[in-house]
């Protein structure tokens, strides 16, 4: 059984999503819905919430070259059709990560044998 975290520091974050953390800032700074807790120094503490907004936002403007502009508009026009996307985005990556994981285990089993 998989345990998730409550927080996602922004370097976690940013390697997630293979983008600097300063992409991070940029999208928290242009997009209403990201709102990290911040801890006492000041560090960014993003929820399982905040990682699914980043995932729409992601998919939008990575992966499907909306300009910023566009994916907000994006956002309130069918924000409920692009997180049911992004879950089974996340849903996917998960089973392939797993499966992934899976096949090492097994290599390694056979190369005992």
């Amino acid at each position: 059984m998989e345990i998730k975290k409550l927080y996602y520091r922004i370097g976690e974050v940013a390697e997630m999503f293979n983008v600097a953390p300063s992409t991070i800032r940029y999208w928290e700074s242009e997009f209403d819905v990201l709102r990290p807790r911040k801890s006492t120094k000041g560090n960014r503490l993003f929820t399982e919430r905040d990682m699914r907004y980043l995932q729409i936002i992601y998919q939008l403007v990575k992966v499907k070259g909306y300009t910023i502009q566009g994916a907000k508009d994006a956002m309130k026009t069918k924000f409920d059709k692009l997180e049911e996307n992004a879950m089974m985005v996340r849903t996917l990556n998960d089973a392939k990560e797993f499966l992934l994981d899976l096949d090492k285990q097994l290599a390694k089993k056979q190369k005992s044998m």
